[in-house]
């Protein structure tokens, strides 16, 4: 039935490999369970309620993104868009945590027109081949800096800004090993490397007492304090200053998170060899359409806006394929719910070694730029710096976009049919003066 339903066979993978695959994706993402919360909590929302939200709401988005569109792309609240929620939305226009899930919901109800309508389509398909190739890369080295960052292999130094961290600290000692267990174990080509090495990584963990494994979780009525009491009246009576608008908002909302799917399902769908000859997503509508529904579902539940993940990447780097690899993350979040404890009991530190080696795995798409025109050089080498200097996949493709509109009109060979990029480009720009 599986085979069948998903297609198994025609994509070379099996019900064993899918499962892998999904277990790996959630051991790579599950940090989002601690991170929301604590973030959304300096909102003043309920920190219990809010990791019970966030699991919910990433077990709703990726079954249904397995079930709808069967590509292995998981779903949860994004890191950046909840940030912005808390320390912009909330604490700094001073809107409610219950008016702020209001303009998230509208956001995804927008989404979701915009879906219906062909312009999120569109927008997609107006970017240039190059930068695909530029974002899966950029990406690459984007999730390997966030991988050594979580080690403590890189830190923040004040003179130069990043430097090497202090190897001996047990974070950083523990994440240098699983590095050297997980590539090992490649090298030697054993089937699920990146999910047991994972394993075998926090169990060292455990054992030298890194990570403790603490009473308690969370459980169905715990949604109770922020399910639901979203007030979607009162985000369209917003009212204030030059930011303190709806529009403003949800304005925000929507360009970060659909710059930021962008890169993110170039860059995995590319990793798994699942998109078309001519460089397009397949079913690309159903993707968009499930990723609108699970913001609006978030947003009822209780947390920031709901986004693909680029940690989906690690589920495909072990054989992940179609869509079952999702259904079975989704499933993992929803069983979160009642032993949180024991998913926040894997230390970063036998994480972090995957989300690297993952980055690493991605660069060979750089492969297919050509590195001696001008025209697709630069703009790629822009997108793939910033990305991970900026921290955000929108940065990144902002500069890559932006510069390859001005240059192609420089050079004279901007036409009627690029009228797209254009307005893109007038977009990015946009976002970086909402954002500022």
């Amino acid at each position: 039935m599986l085979n069948l339903f998903f297609g198994l066979d025609v994509h070379g993978t099996s019900v064993r490999t899918e499962i892998l695959a999904g277990f790996t994706t959630f051991l790579t993402m599950a940090y989002i369970v601690v991170v929301n919360p604590v973030i959304l909590g300096d909102a003043g929302m309920p920190v219990a309620a809010v990791a019970a939200a966030t699991c919910f709401a990433a077990g709703f988005g990726s079954i249904l993104m397995g079930l709808a569109s069967n590509y292995p792309l998981a779903l949860a609240p994004g890191m950046g868009l909840n940030a912005y929620f808390t320390f912009t939305v909330v604490k700094t226009m001073g809107v409610p945590w219950q008016t702020a899930l209001g303009c998230v919901f509208i956001s995804g109800v927008a989404f979701l027109i915009l879906t219906l309508l062909g312009v999120r389509q569109l927008i997609m398909n107006a970017v240039p081949r190059s930068l695909f190739a530029a974002v899966a890369g950029g990406v690459g080295l984007f999730i390997a800096f966030i991988g050594l960052a979580d080690a403590g292999v890189i830190v923040a130094k004040p003179g130069t800004m990043v430097g090497l961290g202090n190897l001996t600290t047990p974070t950083a000692a523990l994440s240098v090993l699983g590095l050297l267990v997980i590539a090992g174990l490649q090298v030697w080509r054993v089937k699920g490397a990146m999910l047991l090495g994972i394993l075998v990584t926090a169990a060292i963990g455990w054992a030298i007492g890194l990570a403790h494994i603490t009473p308690g979780g969370y459980g169905l009525a715990d949604l109770g304090a922020t399910a639901f009491k979203l007030d979607i009246g009162a985000a369209f009576n917003l009212k204030g200053g030059v930011l303190l608008s709806l529009v403003e908002i949800v304005l925000v909302f929507l360009l970060v998170d659909l710059f930021d799917n962008v890169g993110t399902l170039v860059a995995v769908t590319k990793k798994a060899g699942l998109t078309a000859p001519d460089g397009t997503i397949p079913r690309l509508n159903r993707i968009l359409i499930v990723d609108s529904l699970a913001m609006t579902v978030g947003a009822m539940a209780g947390t920031s806006p709901v986004s693909s993940y680029i940690e989906s990447a690690a589920g495909v780097a072990v054989g992940g394929r179609t869509g079952l690899t999702s259904v079975v993350v989704g499933v993992l979040f929803l069983a979160t719910l009642f032993f949180a404890p024991l998913v926040q009991a894997i230390p970063t530190a036998a994480t972090a070694p995957a989300l690297i080696l993952v980055g690493g795995m991605m660069m060979g798409a750089l492969a297919e730029v050509d590195w001696v025109e001008p025209l697709e050089a630069i703009p790629a080498f822009l997108t793939v710096i910033m990305i991970p200097l900026s921290y955000s996949i929108a940065n990144g493709l902002a500069f890559g976009i932006t510069s390859h509109a001005v240059l192609k009109l420089v050079r004279g060979h901007a036409t009627r049919s690029d009228w797209l990029v254009y307005v893109l480009a007038a977009l990015f720009v946009a976002r970086f003066i909402y954002l500022d």
